[in-house]
């Protein structure tokens, strides 16, 4: 065989080689993307822990409880504004634009409904606490109970 078939064969196995490191890569990118705990469009995280929720708060975040009139009047976190998910649609000139949201609920589910749709409608500072009232109560944080403001 002449010495150029022999040269010729291992460019194109390289190529077949650098091509499939580069779907490799590819595809590892992606999926760690699609993974991501981050939106891009807010920069914040998706959900944060009942501790980074009490630092926000402290730090100026609102806290928007999207449970029920009846869960919230049993407790609630000292400082949070009732809008049962129900209602968020028609609510959300209440919200703020330019201050940080945190959703909470009693597990995370509506929570996290209620910030995907938040998000959905334009607003940029929102997530959700992972785990909900009860993951704030296991970490020994206080409640209080009584009716909502009326706003």
């Amino acid at each position: 065989m002449p010495p150029g078939k022999n040269r010729k064969k291992s460019y194109t196995w390289t190529i077949v080689v650098l091509l499939a490191a580069v779907l490799v890569a590819v595809l590892v990118g992606i999926r760690t993307g699609a993974s991501s705990s981050t939106p891009a469009a807010t920069g914040y995280p998706k959900e944060i822990s009942p501790q980074r929720a009490q630092t926000e708060m402290a730090n100026g975040a609102m806290l928007l409880d999207v449970r029920e009139v009846d869960e919230y009047t049993q407790s609630h976190i000292a400082g949070s504004l009732l809008v049962p998910l129900s209602d968020l649609s028609t609510r959300l000139q209440e919200l703020p634009q330019n201050r940080m949201i945190i959703v909470v609920c009693r597990t995370g589910v509506r929570a996290a409904q209620g910030r995907d749709f938040l998000l959905a409608s334009g607003f940029s500072n929102v997530t959700s606490m992972s785990g909900g009232i009860q993951a704030w109560v296991a970490a020994g944080y206080p409640m209080e109970s009584g009716a909502p403001l009326l706003s």
